[in-house]
């Protein structure tokens, strides 16, 4: 398979190779909930599933003040205080369900840090909320507009202890996604342990399987 580039340049504004691309499947997987569907960057996906469209989110925040007001738009709902772990980074992630029951998950370009898939998450800039950073983690390595829906577990991991939430796709396009992602895919709950292999993930992959 030959390398192509991501369509959307990285953060400093230089072209992504990506040497091995990820597969898309048939379009008819989006719309049968015990199958698997992947789209890579740019790729065609149905016009809605579950009733609700997939259209490019247009108006998403640009800055951090805006994904702080998203934040406060998200499902009521209590969370403990958080407790992060000595010597690292503090992060916030979401795991987005489908109301067909399936999940939404990322394969970050290049399996970087070892990931050949996982759920969308990001470290925390200065001044940032969890529940922000989970809303705009989403938005860009799935093209998701997501709503926060609960407080899921947090996992200390290789360099983060990080925050999971539960959410729910409210707009947004998955082949709108950002340059950390080479492919977003979308899970029988089955299909999980088979997928988001790396061992950081297994706590969350067990709850969902439960």
């Amino acid at each position: 398979m030959q390398t192509s580039i991501h369509p959307k340049p990285d953060e400093w504004g230089k072209p992504v190779a990506i040497a091995a691309p990820s597969a898309p499947t048939p379009l008819d997987n989006w719309l049968d909930p015990l199958l698997p569907a992947t789209v890579i960057p740019g790729g065609p996906v149905p016009p809605a599933l579950n009733g609700l469209a997939f259209a490019v989110w247009r108006e998403a925040p640009r800055v951090d003040a805006g994904w702080i007001a998203l934040a406060g738009q998200e499902d009521a709902f209590d969370e403990p205080p958080f407790q992060p772990a000595p010597g690292k980074r503090v992060a916030a992630g979401v795991v987005i369900l489908e109301d067909d029951g399936r999940v939404w998950v990322v394969h970050p370009s290049n399996g970087f840090g070892g990931y050949p898939a996982t759920f969308p998450k990001g470290t925390l800039d200065p001044g940032m909320l969890l529940r922000a950073a989970a809303i705009r983690e989403a938005y860009e390595e799935s093209g998701l507009h997501v709503l926060l829906t609960g407080h899921l577990m947090d996992l200390t991991r290789s360099r983060s202890r990080t925050r999971y939430y539960l959410g729910r796709r409210v707009g947004g396009c998955p082949s709108d996604m950002g340059w950390e992602s080479q492919a977003v895919s979308l899970l029988p709950r089955a299909h999980l342990d088979k997928v988001l292999v790396n061992p950081n993930d297994a706590p969350l992959v067990a709850w969902l399987q439960a």
